[in-house]
């Protein structure tokens, strides 16, 4: 593996662990799933705008609802992002999640 592949399997993690509702601790299983993701060359705008879609049906939704458990594993997230792979999502609607979710995030955890 280069340093450049580490450096994006760390950033992954990074970005994922920062998340409300997610572990304090990558598991090993994040970690495989994040070289998956790596190996199957899976842009970081995709898996960016997953995590942002995901995070924003989790903390946006209606509070009269029943709470959601935590995340456990970042696999949480895969059927996000095949949906955002099949999908084309606007960038101005990813800016436009990351200004609507920024009072649930770690400030500059995503890129602008």
């Amino acid at each position: 593996m280069t340093d450049t592949e580490i450096v994006d399997l760390e950033r992954l993690l990074r970005l994922y662990l920062a998340l409300p509702h997610t572990p304090s601790r990558a598991s090993r299983y994040d970690r495989r799933l994040a070289l998956e993701l790596r190996q199957r060359q899976i842009s970081w705008e995709v898996v960016e705008t997953a995590l942002l879609l995901a995070m924003a049906r989790r903390c946006l939704r209606d509070p009269s609802l029943a709470p959601l458990s935590p995340i456990r594993s970042l696999h949480y997230f895969l059927p996000v992002i095949e949906e955002v792979l099949s999908t084309e999502i606007s960038p101005d609607y990813v800016r436009y999640l990351k200004r609507k979710l920024a009072p649930y995030l770690t400030p500059a955890v995503f890129s602008e």
